[in-house]
C-alpha cells in the first residue's frame, strides 16, 4: 500500500460535467463517505493517464456509504443513504433544477440535475454487500460498505472510486501494486482514488481480471460484460481469468441444464443474460464481442449449436440490412432457437417471429428445393412464402439465416410482395362480380397474372 499525492479539489475535471458540481454533492453528503465509481473513474483514468481517446459520459454513477458507526460486518448500516442524500440535494437545488426518482427496495435514487451545460443525469445507490448463495441466481443484498460495494463489482477496472467525502486517512491509500501514474490527476484532502483491487495495474496493461475465483460461477453474465468491454475497450481477457471462466463453463455449476424447462432456469442464465446481450449488440463493436465469446467458449452459456456457428457474421449483418432485431439473428443459429428465446424471455413479437420462421422453413424444406422448385414461377413462390401467416420478417430471417434459394425469396422481399394485379375489387365489382368467394378468387387470378409476368 502507498500514499496517495493530493491536489486542489478543482484539479480533477471530468470533460463534459461542470466543476460546480462536487461541492453540491458535498455538502449534500453530509458528513457520509461519498465517492463517483465505474465507468466514469475507468475512463478518466484511461484519457488522463493512458491517452485513450475520451468517450463521453452520459451519466455518472455514484455511491454513498452509511455505515458510520456499524459493526464491521455491516450491522447498522443506513439502507436509506442514498434517499437521505438525495433528498438533501433536492432541498439544496429546488425541484426547478433536480427530478428525483427514489426506487426505495434497491436503495437507489435516479436524478436529473439541470444544468447551464444542459441535464445531467446521475444514479446514486446506497453502498451494498452481495452474497450468491445460489450460484446464477440473484444476489441477496444489504447495505455495506464503500469497500463492500467495490467487491462485489465485475472487473478490477470497475472497482475503483473517486472518494469525494473521505473520513479517515486509510483512504489516501491504494491496494493497487503501482500508481501506475494516475494519482497526480487525485485531488485535495477531500479527494481520493480507493483502488483496492488494483484496477490501476491492470488498466496499465490493459486487460480484464475477475475480482475472486467464483466470479463467473455467481454471475455467468460476467463474461457476457467482458466481451463488452473487451470489444469497446481494446482489452484482453486475463489469463486466469480465462482459465476460471473455461474451467467453469466444462463444470457448468448451475442448478439449471440445456434440456431442461425454460422457465425454470436462473436469472443469471435468463432475463439478465439477454439484457446483456442486447446491451453488446446494440451498443458495442458487436463482431469482435462475440468473437471473443466464441474463443473463451462462452456462447456456450447460450447453446451449443451456437458455440459452433460459423455463420453469425452474415446473419446479423444482412439482419442489419433488413432491419431485423440482431438477437433475434443471433437466436437463429441456435440448436433449439424456441426454446433458447423462451428462457432469455425475448418480447413475444420476437419469440413470434422465430415460429414463423421456423414454419416457412419447414415449408421450403417440403417443396424439396431445388429439385422441384427450379421452374417455380414468381406466382407459386408467392404463394409459398405468403402461405399459412407468412410475414416479410420471416421471408427476411430466412435470408439472414441462409434458409432456402436465395433469388426468388430475395425477389419476393424486394418486389414481388408489393405488386397487386392490374384488376381492382372496384373493378370486379363494377363489372357485377358480387362480393364473396369468386370475387376473392379473381382477384387472386389477377394478382398471379401480374406477378407471372416478372422475371425470376
Amino acid at each position: 500500500m502507498h500514499s496517495l499525492p493530493t491536489g486542489p479539489l478543482d484539479a480533477v475535471e471530468i470533460p463534459g460535467i461542470p466543476a460546480s458540481l462536487w461541492p453540491l454533492l458535498q455538502r449534500a453528503a453530509a458528513g457520509d463517505r461519498l465517492a463517483l465509481v465505474g465507468g466514469a473513474v475507468r475512463d478518466l483514468l484511461l484519457h488522463t493517464v493512458h491517452r485513450d481517446p475520451w468517450r463521453g459520459v452520459t451519466d455518472l454513477d455514484l455511491v454513498v456509504d452509511g455505515c458510520e458507526g456499524a459493526t464491521p460486518d455491516a450491522e447498522g448500516c443506513d439502507p436509506q443513504a442514498a434517499q437521505r442524500l438525495g433528498q438533501a440535494l433536492g432541498r439544496q437545488l429546488g425541484p426547478a433544477s433536480l427530478k428525483l426518482q427514489e426506487h426505495g427496495a434497491y436503495g437507489t435514487v435516479e436524478m436529473e440535475l439541470q444544468l447551464a451545460e444542459g441535464p445531467l443525469l446521475i444514479d446514486l445507490a446506497t453502498a451494498r454487500l452481495e452474497r450468491y448463495p445460489v450460484a446464477a441466481e440473484n444476489p441477496l443484498v444489504q447495505a455495506g460498505r464503500l469497500e463492500d460495494d467495490l467487491a462485489r463489482r465485475d472487473f478490477s477496472i470497475n472497482a475503483m472510486a473517486l472518494v469525494l467525502t473521505p473520513q479517515s486517512a486509510e483512504e489516501f491509500r491504494s491496494d493497487s501494486s503501482g500508481d501506475c501514474g494516475g494519482a497526480d490527476l487525485l485531488a485535495g484532502p477531500s479527494l481520493v482514488l480507493l483502488d483496492p483491487h488494483g484496477g490501476q495495474a491492470d488498466l496499465a496493461h490493459r486487460q480484464l481480471r475477475f475480482l475472486h475465483a467464483g466470479s463467473v460461477r455467481d454471475d455467468p453474465t460476467r463474461l457476457i460484460r467482458a466481451a463488452r468491454y473487451a470489444a469497446r475497450l481494446g482489452f484482453r481477457l486475463a489469463a486466469e481469468s480465462r482459465s476460471q471462466a473455461q474451467v467453469t463453463l466444462v463444470a457448468w455449476p448451475w442448478s439449471w441444464c440445456q434440456g431442461q424447462d425454460p422457465a425454470l432456469a436462473p436469472a443469471a442464465l435468463g432475463t439478465r443474460l439477454r439484457r446483456e446481450l442486447e446491451l453488446l449488440l446494440e451498443r458495442e463493436p458487436w463482431q469482435a464481442a462475440l468473437a471473443a465469446l466464441q474463443d473463451w467458449g462462452a456462447l456456450a452459456l447460450l447453446d451449443g449449436g451456437l458455440q459452433a456457428d460459423r455463420h453469425w457474421r452474415r446473419r446479423l449483418r444482412w439482419a442489419a440490412r433488413f432491419g431485423l432485431p440482431p438477437l433475434v439473428a443471433l437466436l437463429a443459429g441456435a440448436n433449439d432457437p424456441l426454446a433458447l428465446a423462451e428462457r432469455l424471455q425475448l418480447p413475444q413479437r420476437q419469440q413470434h417471429l422465430l415460429a414463423q420462421w421456423l414454419l416457412l422453413v419447414e415449408r421450403l424444406e417440403q417443396a424439396s428445393w431445388p429439385g422441384s422448385t427450379g421452374a417455380w414461377s414468381p406466382s407459386r413462390w408467392s404463394a409459398l412464402l405468403e402461405g399459412g401467416g407468412g410475414t416479410p420478417a420471416a421471408v427476411a430471417l430466412a435470408l439472414a439465416a441462409g434458409s432456402g434459394p436465395r433469388r426468388p425469396l430475395l425477389r419476393w422481399w424486394l418486389r414481388w410482395r408489393h405488386l397487386r394485379g392490374d384488376l381492382t375489387a372496384a373493378d370486379l365489382l363494377a363489372a357485377g362480380i358480387a362480393p364473396g368467394p369468386e370475387l376473392g378468387e379473381r382477384l387472386r387470378h389477377a394478382r398471379a397474372e401480374r406477378l407471372d409476368r416478372e422475371r425470376l
